[in-house]
């Protein structure tokens, strides 16, 4: 009898609710992420925020990757334990933060931070940090492309905040970090329109850097939706995260991208009040629920709706007599699987259908050691 993918030989030994993760599927994604580039390795920087789980960066440290994105000082610890050679951390460093990063830079040789900046006041708090511990930072401005979330536009006060983040002592530039989240297009041809029109002044903004003979190491650019258009320009960085695990929202929404499920919810029945209605034990603890309904689809039970979502309940509705009985295993495919992940502390990996033993979550938490 044939096994469908996602099922586990020894589920009856596994709690729930739990989070899965299919270790095949996780390498043939980083295999299709590195064919996507042609190979070339030096252009990927994966975003670690999807997963925060140190053993999937060192099964991307086998297949080549060495330098890699983040978004919390513990996520760069991680990496930093991992012994990656390059982080750059993209959010705005303020308060206790900005000494922990200064830290965090002396506590890896093995590994370079950089951090992104884009305002002056920040910058001369990170080299005042920088100097008194006798340390160089690395810096990378942070340019606002159209998300308007954070960076400064690229216009000439960018070419000017540039320019002082080249002349202040304890930093040294890495380049520009270009993010375009708020392009999300489903068609690859409106999204690519999209972006290059977004990066069209970052282009301007780089000739002007050119033109007053500033250094420009690296310019990182998107996430995952600008991904295969930012490929073509071999100039830049790519910074793609959630291909690793992948989700049934993505995956609708981006048909241009073919990777695989590689995160999936282990989810069990508990009651059947009334006919045609299933509780699991998948409540909103243990899915991500800032997106509608429904916020996971289970693949052995397809027709199920949800109707009802609390901390440790989801009820659904199926057809009258197709109810699982009590007990039986559903397997989840969130619609967001970043946050999902985020509220698991350890996930469990799955190889050949069998459960090869646990993996942790260990930056979903704020502080390692740090």
């Amino acid at each position: 009898m044939n096994r469908s993918w996602f099922e586990v030989d020894d589920v009856a030994e596994l709690e729930s609710p739990a989070l899965l993760i299919y270790r095949e599927r996780v390498d043939a994604n980083i295999d299709l992420m590195v064919r996507m580039a042609d190979g070339n390795t030096g252009r990927l920087r994966p975003h670690v925020k999807t997963h925060k789980m140190g053993e999937l960066v060192r099964w991307q440290l086998k297949r080549g990757l060495t330098q890699f994105k983040c978004a919390t000082i513990a996520e760069a610890e991680m990496l930093g334990e991992a012994s990656v050679a390059h982080v750059l951390l993209a959010y705005p460093l303020v308060g206790p933060n900005v000494g922990r990063f200064v830290q965090l830079t002396q506590k890896f040789s093995a590994t370079r931070f950089a951090c992104i900046i884009d305002n002056e006041t920040s910058a001369l708090i990170l080299a005042e940090e920088a100097n008194r511990a006798r340390q160089t930072v690395e810096v990378f401005l942070d340019i606002d492309c159209g998300m308007h979330r954070t960076g400064i536009a690229p216009d000439r006060k960018a070419l000017e905040l540039y320019r002082r983040l080249a002349s202040t002592p304890g930093l040294t530039l890495g380049g520009l970090h270009c993010y375009d989240g708020h392009i999300h297009q489903s068609d690859l041809s409106e999204r690519e329109a999209a972006c290059l029109s977004a990066f069209a002044p970052v282009w301007q903004l780089v000739e002007a850097i050119h033109a007053a003979q500033l250094p420009l190491p690296k310019i990182v650019a998107g996430g995952t939706p600008t991904y295969p258009i930012h490929l073509r320009d071999l100039r830049l960085e790519c910074s793609p995260g959630t291909p690793l695990l992948w989700d049934f929202g993505y995956g609708e929404r981006y048909p241009d991208m073919p990777f695989l499920p590689a995160a999936l919810l282990l989810s069990r029945v508990v009651s059947c009040p009334e006919p045609g209605i299933v509780c699991t034990d998948l409540g909103y603890k243990a899915v991500a629920s800032e997106g509608p309904q429904p916020r996971v689809k289970f693949l052995n039970l397809p027709e199920a709706e949800p109707v009802m979502h609390s901390e440790e309940h989801l009820v659904m509705k199926v057809a009258i007599g197709s109810e699982p009985p009590v007990g039986s295993a559903l397997y989840g495919l969130p619609r967001h699987v970043c946050p999902t992940v985020a509220l698991h502390d350890e996930a469990i990996q799955i190889q050949a259908g069998k459960a090869m033993g646990r993996i942790k979550v260990s930056s979903r938490n704020r502080h390692l050691t740090l």
